[in-house]
């Protein structure tokens, strides 16, 4: 997966928006009113593998972390509540773009139909 792919997808959602509030490099795609907003996903920009990190449900987070090498605690974050995701192929776009959709689902309290 690429920066491009995802930014594509997660900036589908209403009221998402990208910031860089730790400088160049870190793309921050927040949810709600500029210039405050809730993070939903940060991308390590030029990160190879891509580096995502993403809010997830507590117990969900853990059973990711278990499962798969490429899931760990939040880098900088709050690791009971955010996973980094290295995109090396280990999940399919198809499940980080689900994990993206409760990210957004959890940060906005909106219900995201799949």
């Amino acid at each position: 997966m690429t920066h491009k792919e995802f930014e594509e997808y997660i900036l589908q959602f209403t009221n998402v928006w990208l910031d860089y509030p730790f400088g160049e490099g870190t793309a921050v795609y927040k949810y709600g009113d500029e210039p405050d907003g809730k993070i939903v996903a940060i991308v390590a920009e030029g990160s190879s593998p891509l580096r995502v990190s993403l809010k997830c449900d507590p117990q969900l987070a853990v059973n990711l972390r278990e499962k798969y090498e490429t899931v760990l605690p939040g880098y900088h974050l709050n690791k009971k509540h955010w996973n980094t995701i290295i995109c090396s192929g280990q999940l399919g776009s198809d499940e980080i773009f689900d994990l993206a959709r409760l990210s957004y689902r959890l940060v906005s309290g909106e219900q995201v139909v799949s």
